[in-house]
Formats: structure tokens, sequence, C-alpha cells
């Protein structure tokens, strides 16, 4: 049985009543990924990211944040 060490690294409400959690896992052997769970209701969906796929999925986010226009930063006059 692999034994895990998770360590929470943050909690977030979303919108439309939806709520995320992103904590580190250890596993035997020392690899670290970052799971993510979304929880919708009664439904979950849980992903584990190696530090690659998070960059690369934070990175996403972030760009998308800059367009959006829902970015305070980028509204008029800020």
């Amino acid at each position: 049985m692999t034994e895990e060490v998770v360590t929470d690294i943050a909690e977030l409400n979303l919108p439309f009543n939806r709520h995320a959690t992103v904590k580190n896992v250890e596993f035997n052997g020392g690899l670290n990924m970052l799971r993510l769970t979304l929880r919708e209701g009664r439904r979950f969906t849980i992903v584990d990211l190696d530090q690659n796929s998070a960059a690369r999925l934070g990175a996403l986010m972030v760009r998308w944040s800059e367009v959006s226009g829902e970015n305070p930063q980028n509204e008029k006059g800020a």
C-alpha cells in the first residue's frame, strides 16, 4: 500500500456554489503531485498534476485572466 503525506495549500470558494481545494501529495520515494479537487454539489473531480502539468495549467489560467476582461488590472483607468 502506498503511503501519502498530504499537505493543504489552499481552499477556494468558486462561482455558482462550487469549491476547490489544492494540496501537495508526497508519495513514497519522494514523488510530489499537486492534487486539485473540485466539488460541485455532491460530485467531486480529483486531478493529480505533476510539476510540468501544474506549471502549464497555471500559466494558461494566468494568461486567460489577463485577457478575459474580468481582471481588475485590465479595467480602463487602472
